[in-house]
């Protein structure tokens, strides 16, 4: 305890002996290019988000471009791309929502035709002619075998993503943040002094 006491005063003093303003320029020197660091990581961001945009837009690689933003913002501060307070998740790939569901409703209309086809081919009548019998047992035989609705439900988590990004990363931004930071104190620090002596 002692021996942390000492060490605590040799700190002290060694700030002392550096001026006020040159803590003070430090911690702006920081600062400054902490907060254009933090605006590179974004613009960084923005243009991998844009990326993912196009790589749906044109059925791209997809998976490759979500990764490079993933690992980008899961390394870096200043790139949340959370859904927070908002309504809709920030990243949502309409074009493959839309492939997907096309899919879907191909895939339905198929099934759909072939139950019909199977419920003409199981229910005796006229084939080419009206007759209502032969309705009724097509219309029971789909409504029996499984006849499908139009209510698709896509899975949110093929087309919407969410990602968080650090609070503090050991990227430039961070480590200036963190010297801008104790720059700061110092700077606190020295004026302390500077009115204890007084």
């Amino acid at each position: 305890m002692l021996h942390l006491n000492k060490l605590m005063k040799q700190i002290f003093h060694k700030i002392a002996a550096v001026s006020a303003k040159t803590w003070l320029y430090l911690f702006a020197v920081t600062a400054v290019i902490c907060v254009i660091s933090l605006r590179h990581n974004n613009q960084t961001m923005t243009r991998l988000r844009d990326q993912v945009y196009a790589a749906d837009k044109n059925n791209g690689d997809i998976n490759g471009a979500l990764n490079n933003l993933r690992s980008y913002v899961f390394a870096h501060m200043n790139t949340s791309l959370s859904t927070g307070t908002n309504i809709k998740p920030p990243i949502q790939l309409k074009y493959t929502y839309q492939r997907l569901y096309d899919a879907a409703y191909n895939d339905l209309q198929t099934a759909n035709q072939k139950i019909y086809n199977d419920g003409k081919n199981a229910c005796p009548g006229i084939a080419n002619g009206y007759d209502p019998a032969r309705l009724a047992c097509i219309e029971n035989y789909a409504v029996n075998h499984g006849v499908q609705g139009a209510n698709i439900n896509i899975p949110a988590g093929l087309y919407e993503f969410d990602f968080v990004s650090p609070s503090w990363s050991p990227d430039l931004a961070g480590w200036t943040l963190l010297l801008s930071g104790v720059f700061f104190v110092a700077f606190l620090l020295k004026l302390a002094a500077a009115s204890l002596k007084k």
